[in-house]
Parts: structure tokens; C-alpha cells; sequence
């Protein structure tokens, strides 16, 4: 009877280490992210909103993120080995409140890759951009490169008041047109 009952102490003690530690495993998890591809570059956005703690590492084929974000403050971290190789020095991210955009610079330009990971397998939380995927391999008409872009579109994110410059000078660039104010056609 005691050597049940120190059987079953142990059971409820093995159970409440192993939900523990199923609680702490399921509060970290993969940021969901989407990606594509240019002729010199591979951007890949992390979407985590107010990320904090932010470290994004880039090596020659290997790329790791890991923020603590979101409502629940949840621990993201993600780790890719990249289908070809990289140059870290010239990589670069952006955090805004929303997501986390990391611009990859290809090492060697030119070449499309058809997936992110060197792995085959389909990632749940990884999927493809297709807003921004461009089907550059047939374009030769890029006047600046997609890194050019990328660090033109960086600079010049949030205009005045957190609204994005659109070029028009600012609010006071703007006319006020009302169709009604147009004269009506006299009827016959």
C-alpha cells in the first residue's frame, strides 16, 4: 500500500514538472514571417508587433531572430539555414511597431533562389510575400537595386506625425476639391 502511494506522489510530481514545462516550451515559438526574393537581395519580415529585446544575427548561411512580442508577450525565436549564402556585413533589419524586416544581401547576386531554407520542408509559420514577389529574372530594366530601394524605403518611413512622406509637401501641398461646388449643365 505505501509503495503505491509513493508511486502515485511521484506520478502527480512527474506530471506537474512535465506541464511546467510544457507551459514554459509553449510560450516560445516561432515568429510567422513572410519572405521573397530580388536579384540581389531576400527580404524576410518577421510579423511581431512591439517587439521587444530584439537580436537578429546574420552569418554567411545562417540567419537567427529572437524577440519577445506581441499581447501575450510571447518569446519568438527563429533559426534558418539559408538556401545560399549570405553576405552578414551587408545585411540589414528594421523593427517597426508592427513587424521586424531583414533585407539579406545575396553573396552572389543574380541567382533566384526558390526557397529560403536549404531544407526542403514546408515551415507552418513561414510562408511566401506575394505582394512583393517580382519575377525578376526576366526584368533587366532595375534601375536601382533592391537594396537601394530598401535602404531609400527605410529612410524614408514615417513622415511627419508618423504618416509616411507621400511627396505632395506635406498637408498644406494638398487642395481641397469638392464636386459639388462644380456648376451643373443647364437641362434642355
Amino acid at each position: 500500500m505505501l509503495f503505491l502511494f509513493l508511486l502515485m506522489q511521484q506520478t502527480r510530481r512527474d506530471c506537474f514538472l512535465n506541464s511546467k514545462l510544457f507551459s514554459f516550451a509553449s510560450k516560445m515559438k516561432p515568429a510567422t514571417a513572410k519572405w521573397f526574393d530580388r536579384r540581389d537581395s531576400v527580404f524576410i519580415e518577421f510579423l511581431v508587433e512591439d517587439s521587444k529585446d530584439l537580436k537578429v544575427k546574420f552569418e554567411k548561411s545562417k540567419l537567427d531572430f529572437c524577440c519577445v512580442g506581441g499581447i501575450e508577450n510571447l518569446k519568438h525565436q527563429n533559426e534558418l539555414d539559408l538556401f545560399d549564402s549570405i553576405d552578414p556585413n551587408e545585411s540589414k533589419h528594421k523593427r517597426t511597431d508592427r513587424s521586424v524586416l531583414c533585407c539579406l544581401k545575396k553573396a552572389k547576386a543574380g541567382i533566384a533562389w526558390p526557397r529560403l531554407t536549404k531544407d526542403k520542408a514546408k515551415f507552418q509559420w513561414l510562408g511566401v510575400d506575394f505582394n512583393n514577389w517580382k519575377d525578376w529574372e526576366d526584368d533587366s530594366d532595375e534601375d536601382l537595386s533592391s537594396f537601394d530601394k530598401f535602404s531609400e524605403m527605410m529612410n524614408t518611413m514615417g513622415g511627419e506625425d508618423g504618416m509616411p512622406d507621400l511627396g505632395m509637401g506635406g498637408i498644406e501641398g494638398l487642395k481641397e476639391h469638392d464636386s459639388d461646388d462644380e456648376k451643373m449643365p443647364d437641362l434642355e
